[in-house]
């Protein structure tokens, strides 16, 4: 979707500098890279679970997914280190823009009751993280093919240098934040 990136440059770009008034282009915000998680417990047990995790991942995002496994061993969770526990895609560049237009135009408005993404879910360092309870918002993914709901985490990863400057971003490329 060539038509994000355009509007980044010639809407969102000279909206920023205006209103936080850069002395240079290069001090604009922008999207750096969107990162798609999904963990899942219960893949210690049985080891298809992650198959179907990185095929709704990849149907998502339209890129392959990537299998996570755990850094340390928990013995609480029954889980050991290098264990396969979660999948993750980063995005970035054409296929970053084309997942943030789709998140934005089609998948949050079929949330029910939605009204308007957490304002609150910023780092201190200018990225926004979100979850989504389900993976069936997304057109790509069939009702009837799936096994399991399963949630996912997005991160949004901007080089932002404050909170406000970042929600300024993704608000001006079309985030439905809360009012």
């Amino acid at each position: 979707m060539a038509r994000m990136r355009d509007y980044y440059v010639k809407d969102v770009a000279p909206a920023l500098m205006k209103k936080f008034s850069y002395k240079s282009v290069m001090q604009i915000p922008k999207l750096e890279k969107i990162v798609v998680n999904v963990g899942c417990g219960e893949a210690r047990d049985n080891p298809k679970v992650i198959d179907a995790i990185v095929s709704d991942l990849g149907k998502i995002t339209g890129q392959k997914a990537i299998p996570c496994k755990a850094k340390k061993s928990v013995a609480n969770f029954k889980l050991r280190e290098g264990m396969t526990i979660g999948a993750k895609v980063t995005l970035r560049g054409e296929s970053m823009y084309e997942f943030l237009d789709r998140l934005f135009n089609i998948a949050l408005p079929r949330v029910r009751d939605f009204r308007g993404i957490n304002p609150n879910g910023f780092d201190g360092r200018g990225n926004y993280n979100m979850g989504l309870r389900e993976q069936l918002l997304f057109p790509e993914i069939d009702y009837d093919k799936i096994d399991k709901v399963r949630g996912m985490d997005i991160c949004f990863v901007t080089t932002a240098n404050t909170d406000e400057e970042a929600r300024e971003l993704l608000a001006l490329m079309g985030a439905p934040f809360a009012k």
